[in-house]
């Protein structure tokens, strides 16, 4: 079966000493175990020149920030394998410019792991432009960990996806298909609309669709995206929901019982709005379940 992933590119881990990170590594040590990939924990360190503008204070530094970091790589080490037994994490320091180097990485990896906040090289990685550049240039999926433990239901909670027609979508569908298979979890497949278009060109405020067309119409659109998959997938149970309303309100309807919410990188403007930059980027911020963000 074709699969997003090849078993020779590892899953990448940011640490940077957080807790946020090491929610991070635990989850990832366990994805890498079920998918048999390799685990690889880095460490980015920017030059202190860039943070305090001075030579001879950055030189003094950089022996106690890679000492610290290297810290940080063998507490990381330690709860993967905690978590994961069988592994044998590789780890990497790099002097290097945190969004700069992910980017780079991801062409080689399977996917890239990240906590939702963190210290140090990474701090703010998930606010403002640097998320948006992790996700928007990364050429595989980001999984951004924010809550340290799932709970007994939410690890047994189903896999969330939004579909919304666009190729970002059908990466996202087929990645939510593998991990739904791979955790043995049911899928909920999450399509919304909207019967009000706003088209600034023409200066039309609102314009009303038949909306029992519309809804009929965007039923038959969620279940052509899923056919395919459902029959590559038979092992995966799959709800339907089709709903009226924001496609970030629909998805964060199922933060609390959700293990994992599955978007695409960007989607379809208009009424088909999914997937759009802003519902992921919103969904970094507000989710508590692992979201997984996919590129087509």
């Amino acid at each position: 079966m074709t699969t997003l992933f090849e078993h020779h590119r590892p899953i990448l881990v940011g640490i940077d000493g957080s807790a946020a990170a090491l929610a991070a590594v635990r989850w990832a040590a366990k994805e890498a175990s079920a998918r048999k990939l390799p685990l690889t924990l880095v460490h980015l360190q920017p030059d202190p020149v860039s943070r305090y503008h001075d030579e001879t204070v950055a030189a003094a530094m950089r022996p106690a920030l890679r000492e610290q970091a290297g810290k940080w790589l063998n507490e990381a080490v330690v709860a993967a394998r905690a978590e994961a037994p069988d592994l044998n994490p590789s780890v990497e320091l790099r002097d290097a410019e945190v969004v700069a180097a992910l980017v780079e990485m991801s062409a080689d990896a399977a996917m890239i792991v990240l906590g939702a906040r963190g210290i140090g090289g990474f701090t703010g990685m998930l606010v403002g432009s640097t998320a948006n550049s992790v996700v928007a240039g990364a050429a595989c999926p980001v999984t951004v960990v924010r809550t340290p433990q799932l709970g007994p239901a939410k690890a047994a909670g189903p896999v969330v996806v939004g579909v919304d027609g666009s190729p970002a979508s059908e990466a996202a569908i087929k990645f939510a298909f593998e991990e739904a298979s791979l955790r043995g979890a049911a899928l909920i497949a999450v399509h919304t609309w909207t019967e009000v278009y706003l088209d600034p060109e023409l200066n039309v405020d609102r314009i009303a669709f038949d909306t029992t067309f519309l809804e009929e119409r965007e039923r038959e659109l969620l279940a052509q995206r899923l056919a395919g998959w459902q029959e590559k997938y038979p092992d995966v149970p799959v709800t339907r929901v089709v709903t009226k309303g924001r496609p970030v309100r629909a998805l964060l309807d199922y933060d609390e019982q959700a293990q994992l919410i599955v978007v695409g990188s960007r989607g379809l403007g208009g009424y088909h709005g999914m997937l759009l930059g802003s519902t992921s980027q919103a969904l970094m911020h507000y989710t508590q379940t692992p979201l997984a963000v996919v590129r087509p």
